[in-house]
């Protein structure tokens, strides 16, 4: 009897048959930090096992791409093609992340630090 191959036993599927052969998602527009937010009024009916998890994911509050690939266990490619789908489909909207504030010049934090020296 020779044991059973790990993948087997985690019941893995290939990426190939998850996304119905296709390697790109329908739009191009996913970062990993693309913050992905899920529709509450759309119907799960009918959506694959992967996507309706992926809509219990994001009915939770916005999270990135590589935040949902991590969750699922899926490579950021078959995770990218699969929102793809559930943005076209109306069940999902996404956003870039909120840009971080421009950080100030050296010399302006110099002046804030030699001030609060000179007070202390």
């Amino acid at each position: 009897m020779t044991p059973a191959t790990p993948r087997r036993e985690r019941g893995l599927v290939r990426p190939y048959v998850v996304t119905d052969g296709r390697s790109h998602p329908t739009r191009n527009t996913f970062d990993l930090v693309t913050l992905v937010m899920a529709h509450s009024d759309r119907p799960l009916a009918g959506l694959s096992p992967e996507k309706r998890r992926m809509m219990e994911l994001c009915l939770g509050g916005a999270l990135s791409v590589a935040e949902i690939a991590g969750h699922l266990g899926l490579p950021v490619s078959v995770t990218k093609v699969l929102l793809g789908d559930l943005v076209d489909s109306g069940h999902l909207a996404t956003r870039a992340p909120i840009p971080s504030a421009q950080l100030p010049e050296a010399q302006i934090l110099q002046e804030v630090l030699d001030g609060l020296r000179a007070r202390l």
